[in-house]
């Protein structure tokens, strides 16, 4: 590589940096921490009193930056939480050859459509494999983690935990380019709504377990159809695919048939505003995945 490529490696880091987006080195040429792992660990210099992982040792300072880029062509690597950032994943099909799937910009932007909303207006890139990353700030007070495949199928979500190639970065597969202005806007309601988790049941082994699951059961489902009744507008969708994401262990567990779920919160839905296929079409997919992930009691999703 040139030592113009690693300049503009460098440029990359600092740009981002300036937005106030904490940067680390990726291996040259590859999506992966160039930082040492905790098997290695030198317990020296930052690691000092203890291993320090690569979002740990993100940083924004510029002196540091540039004491890191000079000894290498380094991809530029994101730590999205410590950045505040929530950042989509708009993934395509692995094989895309012989799926006629749609990708996940495509499934983002019906959601969107379906939200009520535009695709939101804010900074994003193209990533190597074809895909996009889209650029939020994160709320504030919340702590938002990755996901995959919560919000659709090909979109995930980096935050706490995870990172991002920014742009400027090369791989084999392609650069990562910007595509757009610089703005990153705040992370719609809608969204956060979905990636928040559902609150778990209680434990509470005092008494029968069949007389207070369902108990307790009939509580859930009578606040979540409440809460997507009263749902505003631009989230009532993902109001009501959080409810019966949370509703749905129940079914999982014997303690509420589908049936009584289904019709509870598809009226719940229509009387927020969503059409009747709108909500079978949520319901449908919602409570498929609850049920397939809540087989055993107490491992609820």
């Amino acid at each position: 590589m040139t030592h113009d490529a690693q300049s503009a490696l460098l440029r990359a880091a600092l740009d981002a940096a300036e937005r106030g987006w904490h940067v680390f080195p990726l291996r040259p040429g590859t999506k992966r921490p160039a930082l040492h792992g905790e098997a290695s660990c030198p317990g020296t210099g930052p690691c000092t009193r203890g291993h320090r992982k690569w979002e740990q040792r993100a940083t924004t300072d510029p002196d540091r930056i540039r004491a890191t880029w000079t000894h290498g062509p380094f991809n530029v690597g994101i730590a999205t939480g410590p950045s505040g950032l929530l950042v989509v994943d708009l993934d395509v099909p692995k094989d895309k050859g012989s799926s006629d799937a749609p990708d996940g910009a495509a499934t983002f932007g019906a959601l969107c459509e379906r939200a009520g909303h535009a695709v939101p207006a804010t900074y994003r890139t193209r990533t190597a494999s074809g895909g996009q990353h889209l650029y939020f700030t994160a709320p504030t007070g919340v702590r938002l983690t990755n996901t995959a495949g919560t919000v659709g199928p090909l979109v995930d979500t980096r935050a706490w935990g995870g990172y991002v190639v920014a742009a400027g970065s090369t791989t084999p597969a392609g650069p990562y380019e910007a595509l757009c202005a610089p703005e990153t806007a705040p992370l719609p309601l809608w969204i956060q709504s979905i990636l928040q988790p559902a609150p778990r049941a209680s434990q509470r082994p005092s008494w029968p377990v069949t007389t207070q699951s369902r108990t307790y059961a009939d509580v859930a489902l009578a606040n979540e159809t409440r809460n997507v009744a009263m749902a505003q507008h631009g989230a009532r969708e993902a109001t009501l695919f959080r409810a019966a994401r949370a509703v749905g262990r129940f079914v999982a567990w014997g303690d509420l048939p589908r049936h009584t779920v289904e019709q509870a919160l598809q009226e719940a839905g229509e009387a927020a505003g969503l059409s009747a296929s709108e909500c079978r079409s949520t319901l449908r997919s919602a409570l498929d995945w609850s049920i397939a992930h809540n087989q055993r009691r107490g491992n609820a999703a």
